[in-house]
């Protein structure tokens, strides 16, 4: 899709499949699987859903997907399904990993920063060679020492060898003209959305605040959210502003549609699909 000075790519690493209860909250399972059906085992299919940005001189990398890094019990746990993926998505466009400059991870959760690195001759070295890499410092501290809620959401493995290229940012940051993050704390407490501005028109990577379009009901927050209360808040000063702008948005982990334009009926805030 053309947006102003842009050219904006869905890049998919394919799906996997967490479960609905927790990927619902307190919302009653009668009420959610009509939105999403489980399977036999509760868990829901969910994309793994990145955006590549251009804009003639650079090619920026909004999240990274859940990468190669993990064995057979993993892959079965999590019904990682890896019929795209990031770099076969890139090649398909012509890239190659080193065609990337910058690397933005709204956190570092494993299902968003999973090509971060690679294993090569043994070791895990960045993916892409040339690209900076861009997560607040507050994120990339939590993720080293996690709480024992949410250690099993980080594999250090997955993002600690781009150290040495990352740059750690202390809140809202532009990191090209047109291209700026914003830190909304709810599902974890440095949660990074990333906002694209060109030529009067919008787009807006939401990240984990709103997974899926299934989640843009205010009360609909997942169990996963480590600040419920403030994905609550964000939510309501968020949505209607992203609606009145007419914003392009782009859900990480929706199986059918990963971007779509808000509108706000009656109160309440829908998806218009877009092509």
């Amino acid at each position: 899709m053309k947006l102003g000075k842009f050219d904006l790519h869905v890049i998919s690493d394919g799906t996997f499949r967490l479960d609905g209860g927790q990927m619902f909250g307190v919302v009653p399972k009668v009420l959610w699987e009509k939105k999403i059906p489980a399977d036999a085992l509760n868990r829901i299919p969910l994309s793994l859903t990145c955006l590549l940005l251009q804009d003639g001189r650079k090619n920026i990398l909004v999240e990274t997907g859940i990468g190669d890094k993990f064995d057979a019990k993993f892959r079965e746990i999590y019904g990682v399904d890896h019929s795209t993926t990031v770099p076969g998505e890139l090649q398909r466009l012509g890239l190659e990993s080193e065609d990337i400059d910058i690397v933005i991870n709204t956190h570092l959760h494993f299902d968003h920063c999973g090509w971060n690195t690679r294993r090569q001759d043994g070791k895990l070295v960045p993916t892409f060679s040339r690209a900076r890499y861009f997560v607040q410092r507050g994120e990339w501290e939590h993720a080293q020492h996690p709480t024992e809620r949410d250690r099993a959401s980080y594999v250090e493995g997955f993002f600690a060898a781009t150290e040495a290229q990352t740059e750690l940012l202390d809140g809202d940051a532009e990191i090209v003209p047109g291209v700026r993050v914003e830190v909304v704390s709810g599902h974890t407490r440095n949660l990074q959305c990333v906002r694209v501005e060109s030529e009067g028109k919008t787009a807006f990577f939401i990240s984990d605040l709103v997974p899926t379009r299934a989640h843009l009901p205010y009360p609909w927050v997942m169990s996963f959210d480590l600040y419920p209360l403030e994905t609550l808040e964000n939510k309501k000063r968020l949505l209607p502003e992203l609606a009145a702008a007419e914003a392009l948005v782009i859900f990480p982990h929706d199986p059918c549609v990963p971007w779509a334009s808000l509108v706000e009926i009656d109160g309440r805030i829908a998806a218009r699909p877009v092509e």
